[in-house]
């Protein structure tokens, strides 16, 4: 028993050590999920674990709208989030890894989807996307990843049409993990209002609104 007990406390602080060594890391250069860990994204399992259906609920979506899926990954909300708006709508997958994108592409081609577009790109810095564009922008378990996060929101705020809704959910444990008031700091001092808010388990879903004024 005492044996089982330290190769647990072992674990865990290896776990916490590799966690903050990670997070620190990743306040001075880019340092996504890896891509040949997209496989762990792609099974009902993560798909149990990060809720899907419930943060695609609170994301909002409706048929025909213009969604952008930052740091989509492999696909794991995108291709729902693909379906929700239907045929009319169009989902644009934004993320800085070619290798996530090529998997995404692939799933695209075995389930016969037409209405997302691949984007590579390092959304804090690439402004070649056409401002007022999106009805609606979400960042899963990503926000952390991103070294200059002010950036990155600024230029998602100019990627929305006026009163489009950003949605950000965080997810206790994952190493880029952003507190609520991190969350809310950051948004608002780009211009977000803060709006609906979620809190349940280990995530929480904040989401925020462009002002209908601005364009």
């Amino acid at each position: 028993m005492r044996r089982i007990f330290y190769l647990l406390l072992g674990f865990t602080i290896v776990f916490v050590g590799v966690s903050l060594i990670w997070r620190w890391a990743s306040r001075r250069r880019q340092l996504p999920c890896p891509s040949w860990l997209a496989w762990s994204l792609e099974n009902p399992l993560s798909d149990l674990i990060g809720r899907t259906t419930v943060t695609l609920d609170r994301i909002g979506l409706r048929p025909g709208e213009h969604g952008l899926d930052v740091g989509s990954g492999p696909g794991r909300l995108t291709l729902p989030a693909a379906e929700r708006v239907g045929p009319t709508g169009v989902i644009t997958a934004v993320d800085v890894q070619p290798e996530m994108l090529a998997r995404l592409r692939q799933r695209m081609e075995e389930k016969g989807v037409t209405n997302i577009r691949l984007y590579q790109a390092d959304i804090a810095a690439d402004h070649h996307l056409p401002p007022s564009s999106f009805d609606r922008a979400w960042l899963v378990t990503v926000l952390g990843e991103i070294p200059d996060r002010a950036a990155a929101l600024r230029n998602i705020y100019r990627l929305l049409k006026a009163g489009g809704a950003l949605s950000i959910t965080e997810m206790l444990g994952d190493p880029h993990y952003q507190r609520r008031s991190e969350v809310l700091r950051l948004g608002q001092e780009v211009g977000f209002e803060p709006v609906e808010y979620w809190q349940s388990g280990l995530a929480f879903t904040q989401n925020f609104v462009k002002n209908r004024r601005e364009q």
